[in-house]
């Protein structure tokens, strides 16, 4: 791993093209890692500010900090491609807004807020976990995160190894302040300053997702010019659906 100004990565892979990967809320390099099998050239995995970075994350903390992590990054490691999941889809989001033509190929995968706040049961989710987190109730976390889990899997030694990185990954600093900034972010002010965006986007998103509402993926996609929409017909897309996922992302990149 090494270590930038602000944010940490690695690399893996060797040559071009060079794609970058932005992990959601809550999560880090391990994350991401998964997307990347089977993307040709070069790969870099990094982690947001207050994710496990070199540095916090700011209180006042908007997607404009987050494009601005993502943004080094790319610069520094020359990427010409990128994937975003979850909150990093918003700052990728942000990022081509500001700068239409910084990438060849986009991929957003499950983006959860365009340029609306987040529904109600988004925020009662983040709310719960804010919460927990302040009451230091970590059995109370784990509960509220293994809804992130398909029911199926929950007993299953995958869920529970999941529910405890989640939880240690939430225990970071600063972390329970910015659930509570969360929900009421936007990734740009309107969709309409993607307009510009004229590379080819592809856009995942699922059914039956709280977190993330197939309706901005939708929405997303429609603002793009060039976007292809996917949609899984139900949640827990890493967990059901993670070899398809990763071959339909290493062949738009490709």
């Amino acid at each position: 791993m090494v270590a930038g100004s602000r944010v940490d990565w690695l690399a893996t892979g060797s040559g071009d093209p060079v794609t970058v990967f932005a992990h959601g809320f809550g999560g880090g390099i391990s994350d991401t890692r998964p997307l990347g099998s089977g993307v040709a050239g070069t790969r870099v995995f990094f982690a947001f500010r207050g994710h496990g970075g070199s540095a916090p994350l700011p209180a006042d903390w908007t997607y404009e900090t987050l494009a601005d992590d993502l943004r080094q990054v790319a610069d520094a490691r020359h990427a010409s491609r990128a994937v975003g999941t979850s909150l990093g889809a918003g700052a990728l989001t942000r990022l081509v807004a500001a700068a239409p033509d910084r990438f060849e190929r986009l991929v957003f995968f499950l983006p959860a807020v365009l340029d609306r706040p987040r529904p109600e049961d988004a925020k009662s989710r983040f709310a719960a976990l804010a919460a927990a987190l302040e009451a230091g109730d970590d059995e109370e976390l784990a509960r509220v995160v293994e809804l992130e889990v398909p029911a199926v899997f929950t007993r299953s030694a995958a869920a529970r190894g999941y529910v405890r990185q989640r939880v240690a990954a939430l225990r970071a600093p600063g972390m329970a302040g910015a659930l509570r900034r969360l929900p009421a972010l936007t990734a740009v002010d309107s969709a309409d300053a993607l307009r510009a965006v004229a590379v080819p986007a592809l856009v995942i998103g699922c059914v039956g997702d709280p977190l993330h509402p197939v309706g901005v993926a939708e929405a997303l996609a429609g603002a793009l010019p060039r976007a292809t929409l996917h949609v899984y017909d139900e949640p827990g897309v890493l967990w059901n659906q993670r070899a398809d996922l990763r071959r339909r992302i290493s062949a738009f990149l490709r």
